[in-house]
């Protein structure tokens, strides 16, 4: 029988094959009451399956050598889960202290640490929850006596290129482990847009379909499978006719992707002259490799939130520090523009505090990004004086997220003087006119745009938080995520206006959000006047194929036509035309 699930486009493509059904560890265990004298026992036992993922971890960054950077950084992230003392040690004190088998001491404790994780407002940070449990399941796996990952078999005459991997999840250890095999795509239950699952497919340049909910358990072994990565449709034994179509729609679409690669070392400019700089977001400093890769000219927005994942503790001056000049050295020269922490006020970083005597009850409005900054000074100071130090070994930009009032901007320029000084008195080398911008994702920052732009150097749209604040949209809450719309005239109303207010005053402004990813939205955006765009690698290509065949001068009369229209059947239209 043929059926159609639905999904979450990740990364982009066709593949069509044979699914292979990946089994998993459940975290579903027995609450076991153990003698006084078999404690220390069961506490050992704790240990050694500790020791055992430590291990396989270890052996299995040695073995990457020749594999994507991405692959290397989550190994590390999982490995800096497993020390964590909320993993590693307290399981060992609830096994003393209620006398349980360390299997269901070690779950107790991941939920607490998944809860934690899953109250972040920030969709990045929300998803590292699959993380925590990607780890706990493998130490699972040691304790039951079920080590290893499942082997990948092929059938007689299935080659390993036609298999597509069916998971309920996938951690980076379980993509480790096939990385030299070539399977065609792979689809799983759980995960998001920035799930490593998401992040390693788009590394591998493999077509993938996220957030199935119950794929596992509806396809079986062996079913003939089509993955469209582009639209986040998974067909499951489909007819002779469906096939044909996607056959064609896949070669079309290997044939554009060839001809895209040609385009790697052209200049970004348009038909009339006009040079457009295409950057790339990232995310962990393993993605450097593949922004090169794809084109960049620059790193448009780094997130530093990886770095604050899953702590005890802050993590050290020097420690962000390496992972700065570890961008920076690695873009050879091309800027990078480091945004500050991104962090919304949780238990995570305080457990003991509330606001006003109660916890937040809308963490979205709240104490967060550049307001938390402020308000934790030290923090603070310890970031900026990492990225200072770090800007001597390259172009470094500095970003600072959610500024809405001038005071706020007042106070961050003079916690950035507060370093420089605290570096200068060290005799600390650093970039004295390191450049500072502001993200605009914030409607009062769109409006007020002269207050930004009388202070800073630069601005940056983050058009999926502007949107959101916009429309009071939540893209995460299916219940109203059919609302969220790029092409409601208030949106293009703000980054017309902000793009035009930059303008005039020449302050570069750029756009990081998904809009700029968008090759549909590519002339829409150059027509307002955009000229730096910042996206993921993997789509640079596609946007500067656009660009390419762009006339800036003709496009710029247009837009002001489309953006006259308020019903957005008309907007779509003149899109439509934008795009002919």
């Amino acid at each position: 029988m043929s059926f159609t699930l639905h999904g979450l486009p990740v990364s982009g493509g066709i593949a069509i094959g044979q699914a292979h059904l990946m089994s998993h560890a459940t975290l579903e265990v027995s609450h076991l009451h153990i003698a006084p004298r078999q404690v220390e026992r069961e506490v050992a036992r704790f240990d050694a399956a500790l020791a055992e993922v430590r291990d396989e971890f270890a052996s299995l960054k040695d073995r990457m050598q020749h594999a994507p950077g991405e692959f290397g950084a989550f190994i590390d992230l999982h490995t800096m889960i497993l020390a964590d003392p909320e993993l590693a040690e307290t399981p060992k004190q609830l096994i003393r202290e209620r006398r349980c088998n360390a299997e269901w001491a070690l779950v107790q404790q991941m939920e607490v640490l998944v809860g934690q994780f899953e109250s972040f407002e920030d969709q990045y940070l929300r998803e590292r929850s699959y993380d925590v449990r990607q780890v706990v399941e493998r130490v699972i796996k040691e304790l039951v006596g079920q080590p290893g990952r499942m082997a990948l078999r092929t059938g007689k005459g299935v080659k390993e290129e036609d298999l597509i991997v069916v998971a309920h999840d996938l951690s980076p250890a379980d993509v480790i482990a096939y990385k030299d095999h070539h399977f065609a795509a792979f689809v799983t239950d759980v995960g998001g847009s920035t799930s490593h699952t998401a992040i390693l497919a788009r590394s591998l340049r493999i077509p993938a379909v996220l957030g199935l909910h119950n794929a596992r358990q509806l396809i079986r072994d062996k079913e003939v499978l089509i993955v469209d990565g582009t639209r986040g449709v998974l067909i499951v034994n489909p007819d002779a006719r469906v096939l044909d179509e996607y056959r064609l729609r896949k070669s079309q679409i290997e044939l554009e992707r060839s001809k895209l690669r040609r385009l790697k070392t052209a200049k970004s400019s348009t038909l009339d002259g006009v040079d457009i700089a295409l950057h790339a977001n990232i995310e962990l400093p393993g993605d450097v490799a593949n922004a090169l890769d794809g084109g960049a000219e620059g790193i448009g927005l780094f997130r530093t939130e990886f770095l604050f994942l899953d702590r005890g503790d802050m993590p050290t001056e020097d420690e962000q520090f390496e992972a700065y000049r570890t961008v920076v050295k690695g873009m050879g020269g091309r800027p990078v523009t480091i945004r500050t922490f991104d962090l919304g006020y949780d238990k995570d970083l305080h457990p003991e505090k509330v606001v006003g005597d109660r916890m937040q009850s809308n963490p979205a409005l709240g104490l967060r990004a550049i307001r938390l900054s402020l308000a934790e000074v030290n923090m603070f100071q310890t970031q900026l004086r990492a990225i200072l130090r770090a800007s001597r070994h390259g172009k470094i930009k500095l970003l600072i997220p959610m500024l809405s009032q001038a005071h706020e901007i007042d106070q961050s320029l003079a916690a950035i003087e507060r370093a420089k000084s605290s570096l200068r008195g060290e005799n600390v080398a650093f970039d004295e006119a390191i450049e500072v911008g502001a993200m605009i994702e914030i409607p009062a920052a769109a409006l007020a745009v002269g207050l930004f732009l009388r202070r800073l150097h630069f601005l940056s749209i983050g058009t999926n938080d502007l949107i959101q604040y916009t429309l009071a949209i939540d893209r995460s809450d299916e219940q109203v995520a059919h609302l969220y719309d790029p092409l409601h005239p208030a949106v293009l109303m703000l980054l017309a206006h902000t793009i035009a207010s930059a303008e005039k005053v020449h302050i570069p402004v750029s756009i990081c959000g998904e809009l700029a990813g968008d090759a549909s939205l590519t002339r829409l955006l150059l027509g307002m006047g955009l000229r730096q765009f910042s996206m993921h690698p993997g789509q640079i290509l596609s946007v500067k194929q656009r660009v390419m065949q762009s006339n800036c001068s003709e496009l710029a009369p247009l837009v002001r036509r489309l953006l006259r229209h308020e019903e957005p059947g008309k907007i779509r239209e003149q899109l439509e035309k934008l795009n002919g």
